[in-house]
């Protein structure tokens, strides 16, 4: 408690107490949360690992599907091909709740432009592109499902953190502040209760000492 003066009077010592009642409670709920979002982070970081193990697999598949595609055909029939597709896509962003964080949930919405249509002629392409396309649009879902979780993992993270500095600053610097200044109070507040004692047995002596030599 260097450099910071404390009065050592009853009021204060019922007020650091009280302060510090709260804080060991505060400190016992923030290592819960910490736990808790520990716990929760460990579970997206296994749905991430699985995840994108599956869209690396999609995106290898639609790669080499497309490398092939550009093999057999010409880079200028292969750009006019992919010029008009058949579906748009809409992403709308909405948000879910995580132990008192925000994190994102991700909706993907498609629309046919084109219904009667196919995005490109089959007589100029070849079959290649086909499976390109089938591999690329299946692994999309994937690909947004693993935005979603890396985002949220990434918040969760940032909130372990925070929550770790508030744990030790509690464990280690506030709640050992209050423990020395209760002890030094209450250290005082028995001192000044000895004094005030011999104070009184002396005086008591006194009296004692001019009532004997009153009768004398």
């Amino acid at each position: 408690m260097a450099g910071k003066t404390i009065n050592p009077t009853r009021m204060e010592l019922t007020r650091l107490k009280a302060k510090q009642k709260t804080a060991l409670r505060g400190h016992k709920l923030l290592k819960d949360k910490r736990d808790g979002l520990m716990k929760q982070f460990m579970q997206e970081v296994r749905r991430t690992r699985q995840l994108r193990k599956r869209v690396e697999e999609g995106l290898a598949q639609a790669n080499a599907a497309f490398t092939v595609a550009s093999a057999v055909m010409s880079p200028e029939m292969l750009e006019q091909a992919l010029m008009a597709p058949r579906l748009s896509t809409e992403v709308t962003v909405d948000q879910r709740n995580i132990m008192s964080i925000a994190v994102p949930v991700f909706h993907r919405a498609e629309q046919e432009t084109q219904p009667d249509l196919a995005c490109y002629g089959f007589a100029q392409t070849s079959g290649e592109l086909d499976d390109a396309v089938d591999a690329m649009s299946s692994v999309f879902q994937d690909m947004l499902r693993l935005a979603e979780i890396e985002k949220t993992s990434q918040l969760l993270a940032e909130e372990i953190e925070k929550t770790r500095r508030r744990v030790n600053a509690l464990e280690y610097v506030k709640i050992p502040q209050m423990e020395e200044a209760i002890q030094y109070i209450t250290m005082k507040l028995d001192e000044n209760e000895r004094g005030n004692t011999t104070r009184l047995m002396k005086v008591k002596d006194m009296v004692l000492q001019d009532a004997h030599h009153y009768k004398s």
